[in-house]
């Protein structure tokens, strides 16, 4: 379903495991900044009330998000750590038409987020599936299915006013490029690391 060209190998949640805390930091900074990006779209791109009452929604869900691993990192005691920079998503931005007309832009910067979120909900399946921490698994599982939903309302919107804009062939490229990137991750406990 989400067509990503490269799974991330399963010794990841082994990583994972081993530091917890920074998962769950880095996580948190992680839906933080999705909430951001959609609201920096609805900034870009007001005048389709569609697309703001959707993003909308997603960026509060995203906040509720942050929410929720905030309070698993205070109910373990662990402590918030300081943003993380995600070299993932930096490299990903790379790809992004800087130079193309406000419509190429914009199906830039959404089929940007639809891929973050693509590989977001592939990372969440692997740790719901893998992890042996109980509550995490679920807490994954869960989020993995919001994920999937966040994935398909950012490519439905690329399509949807993408007008003089081959979208699919885009898409497609921009899943080559991840391909690529993504050769160089899944080494650290973080969730695009």
């Amino acid at each position: 379903m989400l067509g990503l060209k490269l799974a991330t190998d399963p010794r990841w949640v082994n990583i994972v495991e081993s530091n917890i805390e920074e998962i769950l930091t880095d996580h948190a900074w992680c839906e933080q900044k999705a909430a951001t990006n959609a609201i920096t779209i609805i900034t870009l791109n007001s005048e389709h009330t569609d697309l703001v009452t959707e993003l909308l929604e997603l960026a509060k869900e995203e906040l509720e998000h942050f929410q929720m691993v905030h309070d698993i990192i205070k109910k373990r005691g662990y402590t918030l750590g300081r943003e993380r920079k995600d070299s993932y998503v930096n490299e990903l931005y790379k790809f992004m038409n800087k130079g193309g007309n406000r419509v190429q832009s914009m199906v830039d910067r959404l089929l940007f987020s639809a891929m973050i979120e693509a590989r977001s909900c592939e990372r969440f399946k692997l740790l719901s599936k893998r992890i042996k921490d109980p509550e995490l698994s679920k807490f994954y599982h869960d989020l993995m299915i919001s994920e999937a939903g966040h994935y398909t309302t950012f490519l439905k919107f690329a399509r949807q006013y993408g007008q003089g804009v081959d979208v699919e062939k885009r898409w497609k490229e921009l899943i080559d490029f991840e391909a690529k990137v993504i050769q160089n991750y899944g080494k650290s406990e973080t969730i695009h690391g």
